[in-house]
């Protein structure tokens, strides 16, 4: 049966209000006040491009959240999805307990990032935290290194926050392989393929565009990653793990610079759009598996 277009521009009449008026409009203003300087105590000057100009040229902070947040979209996109994809193969293959370990590496996924932060503080804690206890009992004396706030090792402890839990990735990556047709893996073993040579030459390539996902959302998951940072070093020592996110929300909401911080929600909202596409380019995303 033919629906009439004016019927299914009423039906969707509403959503698309919803869309303009929790979305659409937000980012026309973002994208506009992005071009004044807005303070709080009633500053609005138009400004052009002198947000920016600032951002790329001067502010050393900006810099800084900018390459922070570089490596760690690579380190989750590469790091992060490959290990998820090892584990995904292995658990592939069935063997006592899989099901068991894949609830396991999911537990990170459903906890609270507050959860987490407050966890490996803990952890870490120079103190009393697991780190620092098991290092002074192998090696017979006190071991009392700050993790989180010395200058050598707070970029990697933040990382490593993140970057082993993989479930997300292990599930959608498991999903895809054990969707592979048993016939073709089959075929693949007759013609005397190794169990390698599957999993390189059979498998990988039938779920690329799964793995093009997977590395779709472990990217932006690092353009927006703000609590656990927060409540871990909230940025420091100085900005040796400050973020775009994060200096953003203290922009915004510490010094009251309004025009500023949207000048980088704009920046996150083109790393986002420009990240996608290389990735959708990359991994070959329009194209079929089989």
């Amino acid at each position: 049966m033919k629906v009439k277009k004016w019927k299914l521009a009423v039906f969707l009449l509403p959503c698309l209000l919803l869309f303009a008026l929790i979305y659409l409009i937000p980012l026309c203003m973002v994208f506009g006040s992005s071009f004044f300087e807005w303070r709080s105590g009633g500053v609005f000057r138009f400004v052009g491009l002198g947000n920016y100009m600032q951002a790329f040229l001067h502010d050393t902070r900006m810099h800084a959240a900018i390459v922070n947040t570089i490596i760690w979209v690579l380190l989750q996109s590469i790091v992060h999805v490959g290990i998820g994809t090892v584990i995904a193969f292995m658990l592939s293959r069935k063997l006592r307990g899989w099901k068991v370990l894949r609830t396991i590496y999911m537990i990170p996924n459903v906890i609270s990032a507050a959860a987490l932060g407050v966890i490996f503080l803990n952890v870490f804690n120079p103190k009393y935290g697991l780190i620092n206890s098991a290092i002074s009992q192998i090696t017979g004396s006190a071991f009392e290194k700050n993790w989180f706030f010395e200058q050598s090792s707070a970029f990697m402890t933040v990382t490593w926050s993140w970057l082993l839990y993989t479930g997300m990735i292990i599930i959608l990556v498991l999903a895809g392989i054990l969707a592979i047709p048993g016939d073709l893996v089959e075929a693949a073993r007759i013609d005397g393929a190794s169990e390698m040579e599957i999993n390189f030459k059979v498998r990988l390539p039938l779920i690329r565009t799964i793995l093009g996902t997977s590395v779709i959302l472990a990217a932006t998951s690092m353009l927006r990653e703000f609590e656990l940072i927060y409540l871990t070093t909230n940025g420091g020592p100085g900005e040796t793990t400050l973020n775009l996110p994060l200096y953003l929300y203290k922009t915004s909401m510490t010094d009251n610079n309004y025009g500023y911080a949207n000048m980088m929600g704009v920046v996150l909202i083109l790393a986002g759009i420009l990240t996608v596409y290389a990735i959708n380019r990359l991994f070959r995303m329009n194209e079929a598996d089989y």
